[in-house]
């Protein structure tokens, strides 16, 4: 099911709000949530209600890097989910106090889960710092921006993605583990599962990029390719591309094999972040 991670949160300067119910009219495709809501319940075997608000979470830390990822001092992006980006929309500073914005919220969410425990909540709250901070989200965007106008081998590419993209994905897996009360060894195959999912989906990203349109994509087309930034494909070319998000699936859906059928709607949704057309 869907989450609401705007529903929520109120602001009391209007035109911060507006920007809010803008960004609230297109939450996006929600895969990090569904696959913290996912990997609770099939650790637990059964509906997880404290999933859904950290898959909230979650989802307010993504647009958060959204927003800020479209800046002009960034990659200064019009288009994002099918309508113009935040700044554009508004104006940079606001898009910059959304996006703190959405970061602080989501912390919030998560401390504000009583059917959680506070050493459950205090787990979730360090597992999402360090995967959007310095050793994961903004590090990896960092690498990124300095490997603009240079050739990047396919180690490098995937060290800058693992944290760039993949970290907030394994900590998305993670958190619904933690939710559902994962042992140590449960919780080590999932994240596992995760990292090569969250490669796998950049690979793919890095493909559509080069062959969706703008309209399919919701966001601009060819733009790693005008920025003159190494990506899978100018690495290994389309084709190879390919292959490498297909053997990234494989290795995802092999780090399941110990739940056994349980783990289907998880195998489901794998398939879906990696056989997609946005």
């Amino acid at each position: 099911m869907p989450v609401e991670p705007f529903n929520w949160l109120t602001c009391s300067e209007p035109r911060l709000a507006d920007a809010l119910t803008y960004l609230a009219k297109q939450p996006g495709k929600q895969l990090r949530s569904r696959l913290t809501l996912t990997c609770a319940e099939l650790i637990a075997g059964e509906h997880v209600p404290s999933a859904v608000p950290v898959g909230e979470a979650i989802e307010l830390l993504h647009t958060y890097s959204l927003v800020h990822d479209d800046l002009p001092a960034m990659d200064n992006d019009d288009l994002r989910r099918g309508q113009p980006t935040l700044h554009r929309a508004f104006d940079e500073a606001t898009a910059i106090l959304a996006g703190d914005g959405l970061q602080a919220a989501a912390f919030q969410r998560v401390t504000d889960i009583e059917t959680l425990s506070a050493e459950q909540r205090l787990e979730i709250v360090r597992l999402l710092s360090v995967a959007v901070g310095f050793n994961g989200m903004v590090g990896g965007q960092a690498l990124d921006l300095a490997a603009e106008h240079q050739a990047v081998n396919v180690a490098s590419l995937r060290d800058i993605h693992q944290l760039k993209t993949g970290a907030l994905i394994a900590a998305a897996a993670e958190t619904g583990a933690i939710c559902g009360d994962a042992s140590a060894s449960q919780r080590s195959h999932l994240v596992e599962f995760a990292q090569a999912i969250g490669l796998a989906f950049q690979v793919m990203d890095d493909v559509l990029d080069v062959t969706g349109d703008s309209a399919a994509l919701g966001k601009t087309a060819g733009k790693d390719a005008r920025a003159e930034k190494s990506t899978y494909v100018s690495t290994l070319g389309l084709e190879g591309a390919r292959a490498e998000s297909d053997a990234l699936l494989g290795a995802a859906l092999e780090a399941l094999t110990v739940f056994g059928e349980a783990a289907e709607d998880l195998r489901h949704l794998a398939r879906e972040m990696v056989h997609r057309e946005n």
